[in-house]
């Protein structure tokens, strides 16, 4: 049988709100309207995650049994923005500068890679 105490009772109604707040308003946020009737409505990719624990056990050395665990996430990544006009609705995807600075430092460091084995193998077969 599984008992609650008032300690994990607060805890179940915190994870209750967090899941709660993970609906669809916050994948999609407040429509803007501009001046010239243009909606401009943001989109974002949400996700989470959980996990719990707990404890029973053989007591040692006349301590008492216990054990606890848990932990919860929430991420938001903007995707982009639907942009709808009287003449239709265009998707503008976000532009994420820190994996375009990546994409290239490693396109740098292969072609370094890449260029020191060629400068290697040319300078063994001079010799």
């Amino acid at each position: 049988m599984t008992q609650t105490t008032t300690r994990d009772a607060g805890v179940l109604e915190t994870l209750r709100e967090v899941v709660d707040q993970a609906s669809a308003g916050r994948v999609f946020g407040e429509p803007i309207t501009t001046a010239d009737g243009m909606i401009v409505l943001p989109v974002a990719r949400v996700g989470g995650g959980g996990g719990g624990g707990g404890g029973t056990g053989p007591a040692q050395d006349g301590r008492e049994n216990s054990g606890a665990g848990g932990g919860f996430s929430i991420s938001a990544k903007p995707l982009g923005v639907f942009v709808i006009r009287d003449r239709g609705v265009s998707w503008r995807p976000a532009v994420d500068v820190n994996k375009i600075i990546l994409g290239g430092q490693m396109v740098a460091v292969t072609a370094l890679l890449v260029a020191r084995a060629v400068i290697r193998a040319r300078a063994t077969r001079r010799r």
